[in-house]
């Protein structure tokens, strides 16, 4: 059947398959969309009829961010393509973020509302909002502090803080302000604070998180920014989201038709016309060559994801895994591991079970992890997210208490006043925590005695012996500085000992 015959049928029947057809699409669509694949997705989109279907793609783009909140900044994206051409879409899908936000603050559901504030983040690095929502949402998260609002508030400025300091300097001061205010309070938990201290880090070292390069999809002059308020009574239109017939659909479908025409061009031959208009051919070019040299690890990461969210218990997550074909880039299973564990609201065992039978399977896979726990330690400090910091820390204490890897890889932590950060004492805390859980205290004493941990207690400085046994007595471990105890006491006699010969 010709599309002329197609567009022709206005039956019932028709209408409902072509709904469905379009539902399916859609999902399929957003759902593998990618930072490296996002521009050939856009064209495949705009074949769609995304004005009968925009309540489809805004629920499709809601439920993905809420499931993968770390491709928020690629939906963000997606999303401002699409608004750049259609707004009506891009306000419906902004609508919904504001009511998700709205019925999680009231319902005190942080999930959805830790999803909500991240999305609103990015779709204001995309300029698809104006940023007054963003001193509107902080003055509230704010207003009566809380653990939980405080963090959410804190995460939200490091995910956009960049932009806000540029467009509203001075709101923006103010809310730093505030949260220098209650941090001096002392009203809330030790870890938040922490997260304070941290965000004020970042800006001081100018690193706040800013847009990927490859996600600047949309010259300024074409960007359609949307003005809304947390205090708007909200109609997010559900009823798109479920099939209706259409009186009008023949003439519907002809006008998105020619609206398709004007946006998608017609000869193959100029298809590099959807990308960017600011670059120049060659430099397209150049794009799509980079493209297609990382098209291989990305698509890798994407099964590795996908495998682990998708599996019903470890082994069988094991098992496929094992069946990838990773030459070479083993320590990208690693790395996806960690970030699904670090995704969770809270911590799985899934993710220790699955990490500790990689490592006994295959040494190459112990020796990522080895080298991961490194590598995630001498970052921690960039990291403000307690959750993610709190279920990496588990999911390598599980991994070392079952001797899944070798106590050696302690060696990267340096216990001192100096080299830690608070960042880095949280993990430590919870990271010894979990250690205490799994083996006791007399074992787990018993295992860092046995390798001599020097760089744990440290026993080269006084202070930083101190530090070190301070640290453990804070956190409710004082048992495992015993020795540590033992060597400052008597190295404080031989002081006094000495004192007193020189005095004779």
């Amino acid at each position: 059947m010709n599309n002329s015959m197609e567009i022709s049928d206005n039956s019932l029947e028709y209408q409902r398959a072509s709904w469905n057809a379009l539902r399916k699409s859609i999902n399929g669509l957003v759902n593998k969309v990618t930072a490296a694949n996002i521009r050939n997705i856009v064209p495949e989109l705009f074949a769609e009829n995304l004005i009968r279907g925009r309540g489809l793609f805004c629920r499709t783009c809601l439920k993905s961010q809420l499931a993968s909140p770390g491709f928020t900044d690629v939906f963000a994206a997606l999303v401002s393509v699409v608004n750049a051409k259609f707004p009506q879409v891009g306000y419906l899908l902004l609508r919904r973020i504001v009511l998700q936000l709205q019925r999680a603050y009231k319902r005190n559901d942080k999930t959805q509302l830790v999803a909500a504030v991240k999305f609103i983040a990015h779709l204001l690095n995309q300029r698809i909002v104006d940023e007054l929502i963003g001193l509107e949402l902080l003055t509230l998260l704010l207003e009566k502090p809380t653990d939980d609002s405080v963090e959410v508030a804190v995460g939200f400025v490091a995910e956009c803080g960049s932009l806000l300091q540029d467009l509203c300097p001075k709101g923006m001061n103010g809310v730093l302000e505030r949260l220098r205010g209650i941090l001096y309070e002392g009203d809330i938990d030790k870890h938040v604070q922490f997260l304070i201290e941290g965000l004020f880090a970042l800006r001081k070292a100018a690193k706040f998180q800013i847009m990927r390069p490859e996600l600047d999809l949309v010259e300024q002059d074409d960007q359609f920014t949307h003005q809304v308020s947390l205090l708007d009574e909200i109609d997010g239109e559900s009823g798109l989201d479920v099939f209706q017939p259409d009186p009008q659909f023949v003439e519907n479908e002809k006008m998105y038709e020619d609206l398709k025409k004007q946006i998608l061009p017609e000869d193959e031959d100029d298809e590099d016309q959807i990308a960017d208009s600011v670059d120049s051919n060659e430099e397209e070019d150049e794009e799509q060559i980079k493209d297609e040299t990382g098209t291989d690890l990305v698509n890798l990461r994407r099964t590795i994801y996908l495998t682990i969210k998708s599996s019903l218990d470890f082994e069988e997550a094991g098992h496929k895994l094992l069946k990838i074909d990773i030459s070479g880039m083993e320590k990208e299973l690693c790395v996806m591991l960690l970030e699904c564990c670090g995704e969770e609201t809270t911590y799985s065992r899934y993710y220790g079970l699955l990490g500790q039978r990689l490592c006994l399977m295959n040494r190459i896979h112990q020796e990522s992890f080895e080298k991961c726990f490194a590598d995630q330690y001498s970052m921690i400090h960039q990291e403000v997210e307690t959750v993610k910091l709190r279920n990496v820390a588990k999911l390598f204490a599980h991994l070392l208490a079952m001797d899944a890897l070798h106590w050696r890889i302690l060696d990267c932590i340096q216990l001192t006043e100096e080299e830690t950060t608070s960042s880095s004492r949280i993990f430590l805390k919870i990271f010894f925590h979990e250690l205490s859980g799994h083996l006791g205290i007399w074992l787990l004493n018993q295992r860092l005695s046995q390798d001599s941990f020097e760089s744990i207690f440290p026993k080269d400085n006084p202070k930083n012996t101190r530090f070190a046994i301070n640290f453990f007595t804070s956190i409710g471990l004082g048992g495992i500085t015993e020795n540590l105890r033992e060597y400052l006491k008597n190295m404080q006699n031989e002081g006094k000992q000495k004192k007193r010969k020189t005095n004779v």
